[in-house]
């Protein structure tokens, strides 16, 4: 496992993790037990880490490996998903953003808050 897992870029639980998951077929073994990869099973797991690079689940990336196995390329389900991740991101980023101003107003008027005022924990909060 330890050589299949270094090949694709991977740790030895990231190995074991996609075959518990059914993202790499079990591994046939040895009569001692040892596994044995194949170099499909590697490029598999390399796959895999690439688009866990680009954010996609593990859901996501099961469906496109089912569609690779059916005989088909995924390419077109695999844009879909990148869309959709790009539009979760822009979202995010869009409730980060609609979040920083009110922190920094609140930031702002943080200094000018008297400490001494009367407030349960902490007027910079409690008197927004």
């Amino acid at each position: 496992m330890g050589q299949a897992a270094q090949a694709a870029g991977v740790t030895r639980k990231a190995v074991r993790v996609n075959e518990a998951r059914g993202l790499l077929p079990a591994a046939e073994r040895t009569t001692v037990g040892y596994r044995l990869y194949t170099h499909h099973d590697i490029e598999r797991l390399t796959f895999i880490r690439r688009a866990r690079t680009l954010g996609l689940y593990l859901d996501d990336i099961r469906d496109v490996l089912a569609i690779c196995d059916s005989g088909t390329r995924p390419c077109a389900t695999v844009r879909a998903l990148l869309d959709a991740r790009i539009a979760e991101i822009d979202a995010t980023v869009a409730e980060l953003l609609a979040l920083r101003k009110p922190l920094n107003d609140t930031r702002q008027r943080a200094d000018a808050r008297a400490e001494a005022e009367p407030v349960a924990i902490c007027a910079i909060i409690e008197v927004m």
